[in-house]
């Protein structure tokens, strides 16, 4: 292929909304230093909560429902290739499955020579199958964490390692530090919307709220603190899914049971989590299966927070790495309830603990579209 190295390039990202999450907030992030790079970003979605802000970065939007489970999204595989055609998009971005799908389909059928160049990224660890099959497909695809690497090479033999790069995703190291303080009017606001937690030992479970994420452990980690004695209250910061009604009665009649109705609160979606966690005393990652990553363990961490969490995945690959301290055996609810009764007693040093950065993932993701497009 000869040398085509432009400028500026055109980058175009894919997913399906933009209402909040781990894949919404790189999404952004990229977009941003995309435009301050003097490139021309654009991204492809329903839209969502955090399109505004996709907008303020300069960034431009193209409203189309790519995430729907429908044989009506095939419809936009044609509409696509155009918008590439037209465009001069260089780069093709993909973040997840369904929209992986529709740009695949209408990036194959274009000239070789002059088509975008195809970028995929594992963002989960998800199931093995043909439908996920896709996100392995990209020119290079990248992983979000070492375990995704090996994830993809374990269960799709077929792939070039030399095509899956581990870009691990990354903090924001001016809005994250050790000595953060929220503002006085968002602590007094705080401490009246939540009086109940001055002097408790606040343990917070951050992020998307499911089953999976291991949210009705909390309950049982809070239950047997208070019985050690240990003023522990539980704080569950995220969005119940509206799919996910009968966890939410099953996660209320726990608590009830247990008789922890003044111990554990659920706030629902906050926009402030860096805030919230910044005056908790501890995070938690309880997720019951492997993850391919977990953000929030790196923003607690950069914030001086200990973290707890299951050693398995990018989160037991992260902790290793950064805070070995809190790492417990995958489930085991006791060894995590120790560890947090020994916190609440004598809290962990977080001297000299260093975390992914988020320019360092910017830069690996705009270095690796240059060399794509050059």
């Amino acid at each position: 292929m000869g040398q085509r190295i432009k400028k500026s390039l055109t980058v175009c990202q894919l997913l399906p909304a933009l209402h909040g999450g781990g894949v919404e907030q790189g999404t952004l992030e990229v977009a941003a230093a995309l435009v301050h790079a003097g490139h021309r970003s654009l991204v492809i979605s329903a839209g969502g909560r955090l399109l505004p802000a996709l907008l303020d970065t300069g960034s431009q939007h193209v409203n189309w429902p790519i995430g729907r489970k429908s044989p009506f999204t095939l419809r936009l595989v044609s509409r696509l290739r155009r918008l590439l055609v037209s465009q001069g998009v260089d780069i093709l971005h993909a973040r997840s499955r369904l929209p992986a799908w529709i740009t695949w389909l209408a990036w194959r059928s274009m000239d070789p020579a002059t088509r975008p160049r195809f970028v995929t990224t594992v963002h989960g660890l998800y199931s093995v199958n043909v439908y996920s099959a896709v996100m392995t497909r990209g020119e290079r695809v990248v992983a979000v964490s070492g375990s995704a690497r090996e994830y993809v090479l374990q269960h799709y033999p077929g792939v070039n390692p030399d095509r899956v790069v581990v870009i691990p995703r990354g903090v924001d190291v001016t809005d994250y530090q050790p000595n953060y303080r929220p503002d006085n009017a968002w602590l007094e606001a705080w401490r009246q919307q939540y009086p109940v937690l001055e002097r408790r030992f606040v343990i917070t479970v951050p992020g998307r709220v499911g089953r999976r994420k291991g949210v009705l452990q909390l309950v049982r980690i809070i239950a047997d603190l208070r019985v050690r004695g240990i003023p522990a209250h539980g704080l569950v910061v995220g969005e119940l899914p509206v799919a996910s009604s009968a966890l939410a009665r099953e996660l209320q009649s726990a608590i009830v049971t247990a008789g922890l109705v003044d111990c554990i609160t659920l706030t629902g979606f906050r926009d402030d989590v860096r805030e919230i966690m910044s005056v908790s005393s501890v995070v938690l990652s309880l997720s019951l299966q492997p993850e391919a990553f977990g953000r929030t363990v790196n923003e607690a961490l950069a914030l001086g927070i200990p973290v707890a969490g299951y050693a398995h995945g990018g989160v037991g690959e992260q902790l290793a790495q950064h805070f070995p301290a809190g790492r417990v055996q995958p489930g085991d609810v006791g060894a995590m309830t120790a560890l947090l009764g020994e916190w609440s007693l004598t809290p962990p040093s977080m001297q000299d603990v260093r975390v992914y950065t988020r320019q360092d993932m910017l830069n690996s993701t705009l270095t690796m579209y240059r060399d794509l497009a050059g």
